[in-house]
């Protein structure tokens, strides 16, 4: 198995994730949204990597949209986060800029990976 940009950039995201579970379990005694944050945060990753062993084009699209899935619910627990103070905007908005990265390498691998598949389609 290769890494590629998205495993690699998924795996400092959930490390960036899980410091700050961390964090927020240790100092801020926040133990439900960020249990809910570590889930969603680490599981981009665990999916991207799961797609590396795809059975089938439609099986890499379906696991690489569901880390987009898991991308967009990270960044709805970052903003409910900030929204009640548990971490600050500026944690929010740098984590937030990296999730906005994997969304849109996320979204162009899966275009691709449509496009590839319709193309062996009609050979």
């Amino acid at each position: 198995m290769t890494e590629n940009i998205a495993m690699i950039k998924s795996k400092s995201f959930a490390v960036r994730i899980i410091k700050l579970y961390k964090h927020l379990c240790d100092v801020k005694k926040e133990y439900v949204l960020s249990k809910q944050l570590l889930r969603s945060g680490t599981s981009i990753g665990a999916n991207i990597r799961e797609a590396s062993f795809a059975q089938s084009k439609n099986d890499f699209i379906s696991k690489m949209s569901i880390s987009l899935k898991e991308v967009s619910e990270t960044m709805y627990w970052l903003e409910l986060m900030e929204e009640t103070e548990y971490i600050s905007a500026d944690v929010s908005n740098s984590l937030k800029e990296d999730a906005r990265e994997l969304l849109r390498i996320l979204q162009a691998s899966i275009i691709t990976a449509k496009n590839n598949r319709d193309k062996e389609k009609n050979k």
